[in-house]
């Protein structure tokens, strides 16, 4: 009997399939067809067109687990999300969000995934399902379908591999499924109701082999947005390859089992230095325009804004910058994306402020005369301080952001910058931030402005990064194309990896500067790369402001065994309290804060439910 893809009404772990994920697709012109899953196996898989729009159906499914991972960006220290819970349950939202219902706050977060657990395994059911069916399609193949048809493996191979990528960094084992379970549900049951978890080190070990076939059989551009090429399939092997070795190098104390290694780690930062090397040198890929940073405008003006703001608009669809990426429909096709609704606040189409960056992300962008930090800004409170707004490295003065990193204007308003206001997809003008006004009249420099409406922001903060400036889409009705990974991320991730090898190279510094080159910053200084040790900070500083919103932070974190670092130690009494630019206490992190709960955010727990459907699927050592 051949097989295809499982009920959803089947009670096992797998379960969530493609049909009861999103079932419109990720481009109007590229992936907007129906799932095949549910057509008869007899009555499909007899071109090369079924095999195409059964992959696209996979796109469809396995987008809703990446395309937006901005909000593991509040797991970090420089950007807060609101409520999140709230921010993706709303109706107009795709039905059952792979987001929902978790928590992207600081701590506690590792015990709230229990949905993007079961749809990643909903991902890697329909990825299985087309690796299948067009495997089988290949014994009777005519000689000249059989490139292409082994391109669609390649592609679903690799979103299974993306899918498991995302499982074993959360969750550490766990079960390994390479084929499409059974349709019988007695047969899918036994299967699937009693899988036990994969030892980590395998599930890796597929996924390179996944990796390593669709970079064989993946063309070197990818054929339309929103598919994947060469250039992907590799950066995402060695990213594989770089979390192993990190993780490694810096143990897993919260998994069974899992070992330090040194001679692993050295191993696998060599693999991962050499894949991404090639992608940089191989493929004659460079960073959005070149990595020109572009025009800037004079502080409280935004009619100029640098490449880095604009990287992350439809204008860099398809860009060779964007390794992979999600597409989306944009305006009518209920497949938009939700980056304003997000990122911005209600003067721009009712947008909500879900995510914000902190009061501390500011600190993070350096100047253009030195290349370093400047002074750290001082939170003033206007209303009681007089001169609050004229103060040096006053965070309500804006003189006090001059003459800093491009992407800092590119990614975060302060007061008075001004963004372009949006009402019923009409533009209503220049709308300036000024933290706690919330959409009031103001006059400046003798004209008359609304004020921008933030009301969900508590840092003195909004971003700027992901809002769109131009009218004619909705909040949710953006086209743009959510980076999967992306060169920039290939360049600071083998400038790491080398770095772990071999301290500071040429070329790996060479790419450090070509980021920050974006920014308009100067290479970085001699002392900045003159050890292992000092190079591996100036390569997370530009992790922070590169990626900022991007979903990596948190990721970083743990795989450096970074918390500690970053916060405090356990039982802490004082904890840390995040700011604002008015220097008033908002939020505090990490207070008396025990060892387990340390280890409860290093590893994510197993879902109950899905255990007390399999007795063979243990719960991991921080959450029994």
């Amino acid at each position: 009997m051949k097989k295809r893809n499982i009920p959803v009404t089947i009670p096992v772990l797998i379960l969530l399939s493609g049909c009861m994920l999103l079932q419109t697709a990720c481009r109007k012109d590229l992936l907007n067809q129906d799932p095949t899953t549910e057509l008869a196996t007899a009555q499909f898989w007899k071109t090369e067109a079924d095999a195409t729009y059964a992959l696209m159906g996979a796109y469809a499914s396995i987008r809703p687990c990446f395309d937006r991972d901005y909000y593991f960006d509040g797991q970090g220290e420089y950007v807060r999300t609101r409520n999140a819970n709230n921010s993706t349950t709303s109706g107009n939202l795709r039905l059952g969000d792979a987001y929902n219902n978790a928590n992207y706050n600081p701590s506690g977060y590792g015990g709230s995934f229990d949905k993007m657990f079961r749809y990643l395994y909903g991902g890697v059911n329909r990825a299985n399902y087309v690796i299948d069916n067009v495997t089988t399609m290949l014994q009777t193949a005519s000689p000249s379908s059989v490139a292409n048809l082994e391109t669609i493996i390649g592609e679903a191979r690799l979103l299974r591999g993306l899918c498991y990528f995302k499982l074993i960094s959360m969750w550490g084992d766990v079960p390994y499924i390479g084929h499409t379970v059974a349709n019988d549900v007695n047969e899918a049951n036994a299967e699937i109701g009693e899988a036990p978890r994969t030892p980590i080190g395998q599930v890796k070990d597929s996924i390179i082999a996944d990796f390593t076939y669709a970079y064989d059989k993946l063309p070197l551009k990818a054929s339309a947005l929103g598919r994947t090429a060469k250039p992907a399939a590799l950066a995402l092997r060695g990213k594989v390859y770089l979390y192993w070795a990190s993780w490694k190098k810096n143990g897993w104390d919260e998994l069974d089992g899992f070992t330090k290694n040194a001679s692993e780690a050295t191993a696998a930062y060599t693999a991962a230095a050499a894949d991404f090397k090639k992608v940089a040198n191989d493929f004659g890929l460079t960073l959005y325009k070149g990595g020109d940073p572009g025009e800037i405008d004079t502080l409280g003006k935004a009619d100029k804004l640098p490449n880095y703001y604009h990287l992350f608009t439809p204008k860099a669809n398809g860009d060779p910058e964007m390794l992979m990426v999600f597409t989306h429909g944009g305006t009518g096709t209920s497949q938009g994306e939700e980056l304003m609704r997000d990122f911005a606040g209600r003067s721009h189409e009712g947008s909500q402020c879900w995510v914000s960056p902190r009061f501390e992300l500011a600190d993070r962008y350096q100047l253009l005369s030195t290349g370093d930090f400047a002074p750290k800004l001082v939170g003033l409170n206007p209303t009681t301080v007089t001169d609050a707004r004229t103060r040096a490295n006053s965070a309500v003065n804006p003189a006090s952001y001059a003459g800093r990193d491009y992407r800092m204007k590119a990614s975060i308003m302060w007061d008075y910058e001004v963004s372009v206001g949006m009402v019923s997809l009409q533009p209503t003008g220049w709308v300036p931030f000024i933290y706690r006004t919330w959409g009031t009249q103001v006059n400046i420099g003798g004209a008359n402005y609304i004020t921008y409406n933030t009301d969900g922001i508590n840092s003195g903060y909004a971003f700027r990064k992901f809002v769109r400036n131009y009218a004619g889409q909705g909040r949710g009705d953006g086209d743009f194309a959510w980076p999967v990974i992306r060169l920039a991320d290939v360049y600071l991730m083998y400038a790491e990896a080398s770095n772990e090898v071999s301290g500071p190279l040429p070329d790996a510094i060479d790419l450090v500067n070509k980021v920050r080159r974006r920014g308009n910053l100067p290479a970085l200084a001699a002392g900045k790369t003159a050890s292992a040790a000092a190079f591996f900070d100036a390569i997370e500083q530009e992790r922070i402001v590169e990626l900022v919103g991007e979903g990596q932070r948190s990721f970083d974190l743990r795989r450096w065994r970074a918390i500690e670092r970053v916060w405090v130690a356990p039982g802490n009494g004082a904890g840390v309290w995040r700011q604002d630019t008015w220097g008033a206490n908002q939020q505090r992190y990490y207070q008396n804060t025990t060892f387990r709960e340390y280890q409860q955010n290093y590893i994510f727990r197993i879902p109950p439910a899905e255990r007390d459907r399999n007795p063979n699927l243990t719960q991991n050592a921080p959450w029994r």
